[in-house]
Formats: structure tokens, sequence, C-alpha cells
């Protein structure tokens, strides 16, 4: 009886094993159909292509950006934080070149709801690319739901602009307003030293202060009012407005309203700031008129609206497959020239892309220094700077290749302040925009000192030492005043250091770099005007000179980059697959949100700083 019922139980669970055994290989088998299928698809599709009088449609989503940084999705997933989109703008700029020579295009359809700003020289470049774009007899159309400052910037130079019904133009003016904690700090019985050279490198002041100093905001001001003047003109001039008018309707913006019954977006063309109003279907219907129907090509790249891909459209080609058709056509060049890019701060050691590592930077530029086809190197910067140690190293290599018969002209973006600048410098000639910010030709070390809030926990600290400087920086002590009076000794010669390399680089003497140092930022137009900078103009403008300094004129761009870990790039192609890494636009975070975000970003870019010395050239600065 028991033997028969084990055999009955055997049975049963050979059965089930079966039966899970089958269940598994149908499920193999049918996921291996599906990845079959996905590649076939993938080998067989047609590539993109570009019809005759289409439109080049640009729909930028997220921040315009030099270079994509990574973000690994993990850290994401745990932070319960969206990522935000990134758009490289050499991209954007590529495919609009390409397009105004391109006989294919037509017209230039630009939709702004999903960009997310990105810095006013950046905008300003672009927004100079579709002002050529418009110069060669081919038109720009641009519409929003809304627009923000930054969209508006950027679509002011369109031939028509068009807008939601129910929508709005708030043009706010810019602000420079930053958060203060010497108060609280002194408070909780933490101690911040500071060390520095120039009475305008304001940024440790938030962890001393409790309000801005005077001479921060002297130079704020300067800068704000300069950055401001650039952008007023520039729309008052491509709308046909007088600038009185554009002040009014910033500056009274209720009277605006008011005028208009409370219906912001009529206020905004009473105003001339936009053309027409349109809902997505009428506007959709206006370019179909204008450019003829055909296949709307979705394309992810493009972040493309659904309501834009479904049903009838007009002839178009997105930004992705427009940019993949005109790189297959273009004849591969002998000669290159290599634009590096160092975007975010500068900090010691190995840093992936969208940050500046002194050895990743540093050894990129050997490679295409040792690179027999690249003629010329271009350095893209858009850093307010950081580690000295770091910036040194990053300098030196750009001199070495001076050295090496290669030219080497700088480019600044947004931001290329204090190590920036210090970087900049290595170059044979530096451009800018004229509403970049560089300067802040000053250095700073800053150390805290958490011995009373723990004597006050009643946690005590003690031991020995062989030396004055023994233990000196540990933060859980009261500094020695040795070593206060070593690091201050470091600043000062880190400061001379600073100006010695700008006066060599700038042909100037040490007390003309010193009057325009101190640690002010100034805007790319003063720093010319000061001799800081040599020629104004974008990123093309600075290839351009790279390649007459080369003496070439048939080159192909090279854009060397830091390599990804196998990890890095696995975790990457995964968030890319599931549709994570972009597309949709991250809710706006609420006051209270971006007030707690705020802190935790100040806060991790202070856990970053790892200059070997504490030595850090960094501007409190950023472009709007």
């Amino acid at each position: 009886m028991i033997g028969r019922f084990f055999g009955f139980i055997g049975r049963v669970l050979r059965g089930i094993w079966r039966w899970l055994d089958a269940v598994r290989r149908t499920a193999f088998n049918l996921v291996f159909l599906f990845l079959l299928g996905v590649v076939v698809a993938v080998l067989f599709r047609p590539g993109p292509q570009v019809p005759d009088g289409a439109a080049l449609v640009l729909r930028p989503s997220g921040i315009l950006v030099e270079q994509a940084a990574f973000e690994d999705p993990l850290s994401l997933l745990r932070s319960d934080r969206t990522p935000s989109g990134q758009v490289p703008l050499a991209d954007l700029l590529e495919a609009v070149r390409s397009a105004r020579d391109d006989a294919r295009i037509g017209m230039l359809v630009l939709e702004t709801d999903r960009l997310q700003g990105g810095g006013l020289s950046k905008l300003a470049e672009l927004r100079d690319a579709l002002a050529d774009f418009r110069a060669a007899g081919k038109p720009v159309l641009v519409r929003g739901e809304r627009f923000s400052q930054a969209q508006y910037y950027l679509g002011s130079v369109a031939d028509e602009i068009h807008m939601a019904p129910d929508g709005f133009l708030l043009l706010r003016g810019l602000a420079r307003y930053i958060t203060y904690f010497g108060d609280a700090l002194e408070r909780l019985g933490v101690k911040v030293h500071v060390f520095r050279v120039g009475e305008y490198k304001s940024f440790s002041e938030p962890f001393t202060r409790r309000d801005m100093s005077e001479e921060d905001r002297e130079s704020s001001r300067d800068l704000l009012e300069g950055l401001w003047d650039a952008f007023r003109t520039d729309v008052a001039t491509a709308r046909k407005i007088e600038p009185e008018a554009f002040d009014r309707y910033v500056n009274d913006y209720a009277g605006a309203l008011s005028a208009a019954g409370g219906d912001a977006a009529r206020a905004a063309l009473d105003a001339g700031l936009v053309d027409r109003l349109s809902t997505r279907d009428e506007w959709r219907r206006m370019l179909i008129g204008r450019l003829g129907s055909g296949a709307a090509q979705a394309d992810a790249e493009d972040g493309a609206d659904e309501e834009l891909i479904v049903g009838e459209s007009f002839r178009q080609v997105g930004l992705g497959g427009y940019l993949s058709v005109v790189r297959g056509e273009r004849a591969r060049a002998a000669d290159q020239i290599a634009v590096l890019v160092a975007q975010g701060a500068i900090m010691d050691g190995e840093q992936p892309p969208g940050a500046v590592g002194g050895d990743t930077l540093a050894r990129l530029i050997r490679e295409v220094r040792e690179d027999d086809q690249v003629k010329a190197v271009v350095l893209r910067i858009d850093s307010p700077g950081g580690s000295a140690w770091a910036s040194e190293l990053i300098r030196r290599e750009l001199e070495l290749t001076r050295e090496a018969g290669k030219p080497v002209v700088a480019s600044m973006s947004s931001v290329a302040a204090s190590g920036g600048y210090w970087i900049a410098a290595g170059a044979d000639e530096i451009w800018a925009s004229p509403v970049s910010l560089t300067g802040s030709i000053g250095i700073f070390a800053l150390f805290p000192e958490f011995a009373r809030p723990l004597d006050q926990l009643g946690i005590g600290v003690d031991g020995v030492a062989t030396g004055p400087l023994a233990g000196a920086f540990d933060p859980r002590r009261p500094m020695e005043p040795a070593a206060a009076q070593a690091l201050q000794i470091g600043i000062e010669h880190g400061y001379q250091r600073f100006l010695q390399t700008v006066a060599k680089a700038r042909g100037l003497e040490l007390a003309e770099v010193d009057d325009v140092a101190r640690g002010r930022v100034w805007t790319g137009r003063a720093a010319a005007d000061l001799g800081l900078v040599d020629q104004l103009g974008g990123l093309e403008a600075a290839i351009v000179s790279a390649a007459k300094r080369a003496g070439i004129e048939d080159y192909e761009l090279v854009w060397p980059a830091p390599r990804l870990s196998p990890t890095q790039r696995l975790l990457r192609s995964l968030f890319d697959v599931t549709g994570l890494s972009g597309g949709a636009v991250p809710a706006t975070p609420s006051a209270f949100g971006a007030l707690l975000g705020g802190l935790e970003d100040a806060a991790a870019d202070l856990l970053r700083w790892n200059d070997p010395a504490h030595l850090y050239v960094h501007c409190l600065c950023e472009s709007p």
C-alpha cells in the first residue's frame, strides 16, 4: 500500500516536471522568436528618407548640453527622481546648418514645449543657426503650447510664432538669489574655515554669511544687466518692436493681462510677441497646406509627440533621421579636427561623460595629440571650474599639444570661469559668446570644523601626534593655527600661479591681470574688451579658426569622449530600451521640492570635490 502511494506521488511529480519543462521550452522559444523578429525587423527596416520639399522638424526634449552626461539608471531608480532629457547642442547645430544648404529641405519647424533650457549662450548659438537658415530664403515656423523665457528666446527669431489659445508667455527677467547658511551653521556650532584671494571670489560666502556681500552684489548686478540687455535687444530686433514696448510687457505684465481681459495668450499677441494663436490640429492643417501631406516618421530621438505622428501629417523628417542620412552621405576626409568637451565641474581623477576628470581629459588630449590624422584641437568648455590640480593638469596637456605643432582653440559655451578659464589659457586662441560667463580668476579653500557640535553631544576626540600638522585637517578637531597659516600661504601662491598663467597666455603684465581678476566674473563681451578673450563667436567659428591655423580646408570633425565601463554601457542600453532615458518632460517640482532638491544637489557637489591639496578654482555662477 505504501509502495503504491509513493509510486503514485512519483508519477504525479514526474508529470508536473514534464509539464513545467514543456512550459519552459515554449516560453524560451517564444522569447527567441520574438527577439529574432526584432532583429529581422531592424535589419530589413528601410532607412530614413528625406522627401523633397520636406520640413526639418526639431522637438528638443530636455536641456541643451555640450555632451550627454551618464546618469546611472540604478541611482535614479533608488532616488525616485525623474531623469531629465539631454539634447546635445552640436547635433542640433549640425542638422540646422546641413538643412540650410540641402535643396530637399524647404522649411524648419520648431516645437519648443519639451525644451527645458540650457544656458543663454547655447540658446543664442542655436538661435543664430536658425537665423542663418532663414537668411538662405527658407522659413522657420515655431509653435509652443506656452513659452518659458528660454523657449521664447530661441523661437523669437522665427518667421512665424504660434501659441495655443490657452497658452501664456511670461518673461520674468533674470535674477540671482542664493541660500546662505552662515547663521545656521554658527548656531549648530559648525565653523567653516575659508581661505581665499579676491574680494569677488564669492563661492564660500553661502557658508559664512547670511546675505550677499556688496562685492558679489555689484558683480551680479553688472552680469545680469549685461545678459538681459542682450536678451532684450535680440528679441526686440527679431520681432521688430521697440525695446520700450518689450520693457512695458515685462515690467507691467499685470497691466498687459488687464488690457487683454485676463487672456494671457491675447496679451502676448497684442504685444506683437507672437503671430498666431492655433490649436494643435490647426497647426497641423496649416503645415499640411504649406508642405503637402506625407507620412510622418516617428523619431524617438526627437521626443516626437504622438499627436503629430498619428494620422495624416505633413512632409517632414526628424532630427535623428535627418542626421543619419546626411552623415551617411558625407564623404570621409583624410584630415580631422578633434572637438573635446569639458562640461561640468572639474575634478581630480577619472570621470564619465558629462563631467571633467583631470586624468580623463588629459588622456584624451594626449590621444588626439599622438593621432597623426588629427591636425587641430578645439576644446569646448562649459564649466564653472573646480579642482586647481586637475585644471593645471589639463592646461599642461594643451600646452604640450601646441608645442607638438597642433593648434589648440578654446570655445567657451555658457560658462568657462575660474578653472574653466584656467584650462582655456592653454589654447592658442579663445573664442566666447557675448553672453558666456568667464573670468573668475581667483582661488579658495574651504574646510569645515565640527569640534563644537561633537562636544555639545558629549563626544570627545583625543589622541597624540608627532607634529603640528599631523591630524591637522581632521574635521572633528579645531584647526591648528599652523595648518591655517600654511593653507593661506598656499592659497596666495596658487593665486599668483593663476595670474602668471593668464599673463603668459594673454601677453599681459601681472598687474593688468590682477586688475580684472580677484574672482570677478565677466560676460564674454566684457572679457573680450579686457583682453581675456580673443574673438566673439560660437563653436563653428572656433572650428573654422582651428582649421585655418592648421592650414587645412577639407576636414572631418571627430568628437572623442570618455569611455564608459562595460557595466555602464549595459545599464545605459537597458535604460534606453525601456524608454526611461527621456522623451517625456519631467513634472515641474513643487516649490518645497525645488528647495530641497537644490540643497541636495549643492551637498552632492561638495562631496564630489576631491582636489588633493583642497585648493579650488570655482565660481558660484551659472548661465541663466
